[in-house]
């Protein structure tokens, strides 16, 4: 299924950077007008060479071409890696007419490793005489690494009467525990809508997909998410929390949350994908932070993947949250079976238990019964597999 946005195309193809000539390892897309565009970054310290460029051009608030390689981070490789990234830019913007000031550069792969410059600076002159209207799940093939399948969604809605729709795509099974976005994630929509209106569905939905997943409490380098909307469906522009603003809104969480559970679900050497939903924290603020802390904890997570109901590890997780709460207050339940009220264990069926962690999605609900928020944190099973494919990930 070949799926468009209209104004945008986007080619991908092995440039080299990839051991495998059968796996593509880059991608362009472009926008046939400046879309405007909104950006989140790592928040490591330790900023990749594409970050930091990309952070200097997102800025301006329009970008017409982005630009992402996989298989090599661009991390850590100093004065070089910057002249790299730039020529990245420069050699984009060349093969699509674009600014170079507005040309978003991404890359992911191994950390510390020179790029070879050379074989991605032929490779995006390949791509910018290929790009097409009809290849976008190709470029979100040429962003993968360690992720086991390609991670897209598309929706159609309307505003002001027009057909709009959104197409996102994004990487990552390993490396991920956002502070902002994931490890890459790339939204591309015909909407017409304002810089302000984009910034504040964008950043307010990363708070509640991408920046609510964990696999193994890890953020990385390179991490970025950026949407572009150029404008193209032909609407009225979108400048208020109206009607067309409610609509794009809800189209672009269904968007993001479809992508970030599909992170989760192929998190590196998982079984099982975990909801972990806390009730009546006493703020927003701290019903996530308390969700993201038992999601992360690797007690949980593998007594989760050995099905073993060890409800104190959920506890324990929320005593370490720094939240505010009172353990004689707080419910514990597996799907819709209690396991713990007012912080003691109940008597509930083991082998029950044993078989609700078992089964490939579960949902850890825990009631704090300290104030009136909520919020929901997504995470997966930690495993043997994990280590097996981290230990050897060089080789």
């Amino acid at each position: 299924m070949n799926l468009k946005v209209k104004g945008f195309r986007s080619a991908a193809l092995h440039s080299g950077v990839k051991k495998n000539p059968l796996k593509k390892d880059l991608a362009v897309i472009y926008s046939e007008i400046p879309a405007v565009s909104s950006a989140v970054f790592t928040k490591n310290k330790v900023k990749a060479a594409p970050v930091l460029l990309s952070m200097k051009n997102s800025k301006k608030g329009l970008i017409n071409a982005v630009v992402v390689n996989s298989g090599n981070a661009n991390a850590c490789t100093g004065k070089q890696g910057m002249k790299d990234a730039l020529a990245m830019a420069e050699k984009t913007a060349l093969m699509t007419a674009s600014d170079k000031n507005e040309v978003l550069v991404c890359s992911t792969g191994v950390i510390g490793v020179k790029m070879p410059i050379e074989k991605i600076l032929d490779g995006i002159e390949t791509a910018g005489y290929s790009l097409r209207e009809d290849t976008l799940l190709e470029a979100a093939e040429a962003i993968m690494t360690t992720d086991t399948f390609r991670k897209t969604a598309f929706i159609n809605f309307k505003a002001g009467g027009k057909n709009c729709s959104i197409f996102g795509m994004t990487k990552g099974s390993g490396m991920i525990h956002p502070d902002m976005a994931t490890m890459l994630c790339f939204i591309l929509t015909d909407l017409s809508v304002s810089k302000k209106m984009l910034d504040l569905a964008f950043k307010e939905l990363n708070g509640l997909t991408f920046n609510s997943i964990t696999v193994d409490g890890d953020t990385s380098t390179n991490d970025t998410a950026v949407i572009l909307a150029n404008g193209m469906a032909g609407n009225k522009p979108v400048i208020s929390a109206g009607k067309d603003y409610k609509a794009f809104y809800k189209a672009l969480n269904t968007v993001m949350l479809d992508l970030a559970k599909k992170i989760v679900k192929d998190g590196e050497g998982s079984t099982k994908f975990i909801e972990v939903r806390v009730l009546n924290a006493k703020t927003k603020k701290e019903a996530l932070q308390c969700a993201k802390a038992i999601a992360g904890s690797s007690l949980f997570k593998t007594a989760i993947y050995g099905g073993d109901p060890n409800w104190g590890r959920i506890l324990s997780a929320v005593g370490n949250s720094g939240v505010n709460f009172k353990e004689e207050k707080t419910d514990i339940s597996f799907d819709n079976m209690f396991i713990a009220k007012k912080g003691i264990e109940i008597k509930f069926n083991e082998k029950k238990a044993h078989q609700i962690l078992m089964k490939k999605e579960i949902l850890i609900t825990v009631n704090l019964n300290y104030g009136k928020e909520s919020a929901t944190a997504y995470t997966c099973d930690l495993t043997e597999g994990y280590i097996k494919i981290n230990a050897h990930y060089r080789t």
